[in-house]
């Protein structure tokens, strides 16, 4: 052996080390965090549900409905963490399914809501909960499926997992990859902790150029990452449920306009949102809102708060046909909200009138509807910047809210062109699918 070989093998003898000495001190730090903060966990089930579902699964028991048509048929895991993120991989899970027909896609996700949605998208038989990112809890996954490809959307940088996954073999791709404003400070504070982590994952798609930038600011080699673009442009327009043609009946024939849906609202938001739809009443009374808390646990909650209100509203989950005119709709049940937005005349995008990061406004320019959003939206700052800078939506804070509604409702054509540069802006951007599982397809070829 020569001196070069032996210094060499030494290095490599010491990165190992270093690797070994890091994972097992972030798993007793994540243990142990488990532990000390178990009574909160165990107060959001008790009170909430939260966490209930699934929590075999997630400490690492495979559920038997996990099926594979042979012992060696290939396979591609693709984890989604919550809702936005199994709507955004929905066209992409569709097309490596076309690209790679023999083999079996299966999808995880985090939270309770992004797991139904992901049922009824992908059938139960190919959906599971991800596992905490634990080795006891991981290993009995890769162990049974033995993917040949993880496809991970958007941030998800679990250091167990990814390190695990690629010493299985798999080949690791995180898609539609954005470092939010909020993310990017931390990131780069433990961008040399993060630079291990990273050079688990064979392959980065940005959705910007910035995010491009960022993640190689935090350690990601240049060599593997690329920008193709937000596949969250190209989410399909959702087939209209039941209920659609229900609302839309019960408006037409009871008078009722104008309609504001108010989409993904979170705590601090519906106080403002009734109170500017209290000043809407006054000039429209037989307007009607449709109002979507983000977070189910919050159903009740803001069912008080239109109590408490004296605002007249009818639960959807009780709402048999009865005149909306006047009062409001509380969307309490999940995956309705994206088609309902068809029937406003004004959308409004929750999480944004208060420091909450904002969500995705592209449902409502599928169906080009003059979209308001607040001033928080730092987690989906290049697709509201795009749109801005098309004037294709309208972005105010608490104090401009009623105004701004007042102004579209007064305005049709005005409100009719936001709707319509909206949905034109929207059709620009498509494409990113196609790019992303290009990428993906290559990438599984040197597997």
């Amino acid at each position: 052996m020569t001196d070069h070989s032996f210094r060499a093998g030494v290095c490599l003898e010491w990165l190992h080390l270093i690797t070994s000495l890091y994972s097992f001190l972030y798993s007793a730090a994540l243990g142990a965090g488990m532990l000390l903060t178990l009574p909160y966990w165990v107060f959001q089930m008790a009170r909430h549900g939260k966490y209930r579902k699934g929590l075999a699964e997630r400490l690492g028991r495979v559920p038997a409905r996990l099926q594979l048509q042979g012992e060696h048929q290939p396979v591609i895991w693709v984890h989604a963490v919550s809702v936005g993120e199994v709507l955004a991989v929905a066209g992409l899970v569709q097309e490596l399914q076309r690209r790679f027909p023999k083999h079996r896609i299966f999808v995880s996700t985090t939270t309770d809501t992004g797991q139904a949605l992901a049922r009824k998208r992908f059938g139960e038989g190919n959906v599971f909960y991800f596992p905490m990112d634990l080795g006891f809890a991981i290993r009995p996954y890769l162990k049974r499926l033995r993917p040949r490809m993880v496809v991970i959307a958007e941030t998800e940088f679990w250091p167990n997992f990814l390190r695990l996954a690629q010493g299985s073999g798999a080949r690791v791709a995180v898609v539609n990859a954005r470092i939010s404003d909020h993310s990017w400070p931390s990131y780069r504070r433990f961008r040399g902790l993060l630079r291990g982590v990273l050079a688990n994952v064979d392959l980065f798609l940005a959705q910007t150029a910035e995010d491009a930038a960022r993640l190689l600011d935090i350690g990601g080699r240049a060599e593997r990452v690329r920008v193709a673009g937000n596949l969250k442009f190209d989410i399909p327009v959702p087939v209209a449920p039941a209920i659609i043609e229900g609302v839309r009946e019960s408006l037409q024939r009871s008078g009722a306009e104008p309609v504001l849906v108010c989409g993904s609202t979170v705590e601090g938001e519906e106080s403002l949102l009734l109170k500017a739809f209290e000043n809407v009443l006054v000039q429209h009374p037989r307007a009607v809102m449709i109002l979507a808390p983000r977070h189910p646990e919050r159903f009740a909650a803001v069912a008080a708060l239109l109590e408490k209100m004296s605002i007249r509203y009818s639960r959807r989950s009780l709402w048999s046909g009865q005149a909306l005119s006047g009062g409001v709709l509380l969307l309490d049940t999940i995956g309705e909200l994206a088609a309902l937005y068809a029937l406003g005349d004004i959308a409004f995008v929750g999480g944004s009138l208060v420091p909450g990061g904002g969500h995705n406004i592209i449902e409502p320019a599928q169906h080009g509807v003059a979209t308001v959003v607040g001033n928080h939206t730092e987690n989906f700052r290049d697709i509201v910047s795009l749109f801005q800078s098309r004037d294709a939506v309208r972005v105010v804070g608490p104090a401009e809210l009623p105004l701004v509604l007042m102004e579209l409702l007064a305005n049709d054509a005005e409100r009719r062109a936001l709707g319509e540069r909206a949905s034109a802006t929207l059709r620009s951007q498509v494409g990113a699918t196609e790019r992303t599982a290009d990428e993906l397809q290559e990438l599984l070829a040197r597997s």
